[in-house]
C-alpha cells in the first residue's frame, strides 16, 4: 500500500510539471509552440554569428602577421649576403614569431582558390587575407601557403570559439610557409595579439543575449499572444454560441465570415441549429395535435359516463378521465413551460415578484417580498415567470405560505422562497422531487412517496428546467429551527451575463 501511494504522489507531481510545460488550453500551447520555435531558429542562426565575430576577431592578428611577414620579406631582400640574413633572422625572431629555413619546397597544398563569392575569414580567407596585405605592402605577390590559423584564450589554449567567452584578449596562432623571391623557403610560426581591441570577459555574449535573444524573446511572445489571441477568436465565438444554445436555442446564428474553415464550422453549427429548432417546432406540433385529438373521445366518454344508471360506476369513470385529462394538460405544460420561444431580455425581477405575491394575496394566501436587486436581470421573461409561480405555488400548497426573500451580491441574484411546512427530511428525496411525474404526499411530517397529494409532479421539473436554460441552478435545503425542522427553502440563483 506505501509503495502504491508512493507511485500516485509520483504521478500526481508529474501531471503538475506536465501542465508546466505543456498548457491545457489551446491558446497556450499555440504560444508555446511558436515561442519555441522561433526560439530554436534563433540559436541556430546564432551559430552563424558566433562563427563570424570569431573570424572577426581573428582578422586583426591575421593582418600583423602578414604585416611582420612583409617586413620580413623586405630585410630579407635587402641582405647583402646569406650570412647578413642569417643575423637578420636572428633578431626578428623571439618566442612569439620564429622563423626557420626549410630545403626545398613544402610539400603542402596551396589553398583552393575562392569561388568568388564573400568568404568567410576561415583558414582559406585567412590564407588569401594575408596574401593580400603583402602584396599590398611590398606591391608584389609573394607565395604564402598557411598552414594553420587558430585563437588562443587568455591561458594560452586552443579553444576556438569558447575563447570569445572567457578571454580578455584572445590571440592569433599562425603556422605558414613563406617563399621569400631568389632565396628559399621560410616556415614561420607567430602569435599576434589585438594590437588594442579589448573584450570584456563574457560582456560580448551578456550583450548579445541581451540586445537579441531577450528583446527578439519579448517581441515574439507578445506577437504570438496577439496573434493567437486573434486567430483563436472564432473558436471562443463558436464556444459561447454552443454555451447559449442550451439555454436560447432561438438566439441569432453565428456570422458566416472569417476564414474558410471558421466559415465551414459557422455554417455547419447555424445548420445543426435550424435543426434542433425544426425538431423541436414538430415535437410541439405533434404534441398539440395529440391533445386536440385526445379531447374529442374524452369529451364523448364524459358524456356518456354521465348517462351511466349507477352512480358508483358514474364516478370511478369520472375520475378516470379526470387523470387522464391532466395527464395531456401536464404534458403540454411541459413542452411549454422549458421551451424557449422568446427573445433574452431585461427582467424588472422586483416587480415580476411583486405581481406574483399580489396574485397571491388576491387569493386569499399568505405571501410576502423582501430584499431587492440591484439593477434588472437578462433572461426570458415568460418562464422566468413560470419557474418562480410553481414555487410560490409549492410554498402555499405544502406550507401554507410564501416568503420570498432576494439578495443580489452583483455577480449572482438569489431568489429564495420559503414556506413553514414540514419540509423533507430525506435527502435524497429532496433531489428526488425534480423528478418528473415524483410527488410526495405530506401528513403530519412524514413523508410517504407512494401517496399522491394534489397537482402532477412537474412544477419543480417545469422550474428546474428553466434555472438551467437561465445558467442557474434551484436546489432544496431544510430550515432548522431549535435542532428541529422549521421550513423548507427553494434557492432560485440566477448569473448576471452583464
Amino acid at each position: 500500500m506505501v509503495r502504491v501511494n508512493a507511485c500516485l504522489r509520483r504521478w500526481s507531481r508529474l501531471r503538475r510539471l506536465r501542465r508546466l510545460v505543456w498548457p491545457d488550453t489551446l491558446f497556450g500551447r499555440l504560444v508555446l509552440v511558436l515561442a519555441a520555435g522561433l526560439f530554436a531558429g534563433q540559436l541556430l542562426t546564432s551559430t552563424i554569428w558566433f562563427d563570424t565575430h570569431d573570424n572577426r576577431t581573428l582578422e586583426i592578428p591575421a593582418r600583423l602577421f602578414a604585416s611582420r611577414l612583409a617586413d620580413t620579406v623586405r630585410l630579407l631582400q635587402r641582405a647583402p649576403d646569406e650570412a647578413t640574413r642569417d643575423v637578420i633572422l636572428d633578431e626578428l625572431s623571439d618566442a612569439r614569431y620564429t622563423l626557420r629555413w626549410i630545403a626545398g619546397v613544402p610539400s603542402v597544398p596551396p589553398p583552393p582558390p575562392s569561388s568568388g563569392t564573400p568568404p568567410s575569414l576561415t583558414l582559406r580567407a585567412t590564407s588569401e587575407l594575408i596574401s593580400g596585405v603583402i602584396q599590398k605592402r611590398l606591391g608584389e605577390p609573394i607565395d604564402v601557403r598557411l598552414i594553420d590559423a587558430q585563437l588562443r584564450d587568455d591561458a594560452g589554449h586552443h579553444r576556438g570559439i569558447l575563447s570569445l567567452f572567457d578571454s580578455r584578449m584572445p590571440t592569433g596562432d599562425f603556422h605558414a610557409f613563406l617563399n621569400v623571391p631568389g632565396q628559399g623557403w621560410l616556415e614561420v610560426h607567430s602569435n599576434e595579439g589585438q594590437a588594442g581591441m579589448h573584450s570584456e570577459r563574457g560582456a560580448l555574449v551578456l550583450d548579445y543575449l541581451l540586445r537579441i535573444y531577450l528583446l527578439r524573446f519579448a517581441a515574439v511572445c507578445a506577437i504570438a499572444f496577439v496573434a493567437v489571441r486573434f486567430a483563436l477568436a472564432p473558436l471562443r465565438q463558436l464556444t459561447r454560441a454552443a454555451q447559449a444554445l442550451g439555454r436560447n436555442i432561438h438566439r441569432a446564428p453565428l456570422p458566416e465570415s472569417g476564414p474558410l474553415e471558421v466559415r465551414g464550422a459557422a455554417q455547419s453549427f447555424n445548420a445543426m441549429q435550424q435543426q434542433l429548432i425544426d425538431h423541436l417546432t414538430e415535437r410541439s406540433r405533434f404534441l398539440a395535435a395529440v391533445s386536440h385529438d385526445l379531447r374529442s373521445p374524452l369529451t364523448r366518454l364524459r358524456l356518456r359516463a354521465e348517462m351511466l344508471p349507477d352512480p358508483a360506476w358514474r364516478e370511478r369513470l369520472r375520475g378516470d378521465l379526470d387523470d387522464m385529462e391532466a395527464m395531456v394538460r401536464a404534458t403540454l405544460d411541459v413542452v411549454q413551460g422549458v421551451e424557449i420561444t422568446e427573445a433574452r431580455q431585461k427582467i424588472d425581477l422586483d416587480s415580476m415578484l411583486e405581481g406574483l405575491v399580489e396574485d397571491a394575496r388576491e387569493a386569499g394566501h399568505i405571501a410576502s417580498v423582501t430584499g431587492s436587486t440591484r439593477a434588472p436581470v437578462k433572461g426570458f421573461a415568460r418562464n422566468l415567470k413560470r419557474c418562480l409561480q410553481n414555487l410560490v405555488n409549492n410554498a402555499i400548497r405544502y406550507g401554507g405560505e410564501a416568503r420570498i426573500s432576494v439578495h443580489d451580491d452583483g455577480a449572482q441574484v438569489h431568489v429564495c422562497v420559503s414556506d413553514n411546512g414540514p419540509g423533507i427530511a430525506d435527502a435524497a428525496l429532496r433531489e428526488r422531487v425534480f423528478e418528473p411525474y415524483f410527488r410526495i404526499a405530506i401528513h403530519h411530517g412524514e413523508e410517504n412517496d407512494e401517496e399522491k397529494s394534489g397537482g402532477t409532479g412537474l412544477g419543480l421539473t417545469i422550474a428546474r428546467s428553466i434555472a438551467t436554460a437561465h445558467g442557474g441552478t434551484l436546489t432544496l435545503r431544510n430550515r432548522e429551527e431549535a435542532g428541529r425542522i422549521a421550513g423548507l427553502d427553494a434557492e432560485l440563483i440566477l448569473p448576471r451575463d452583464d
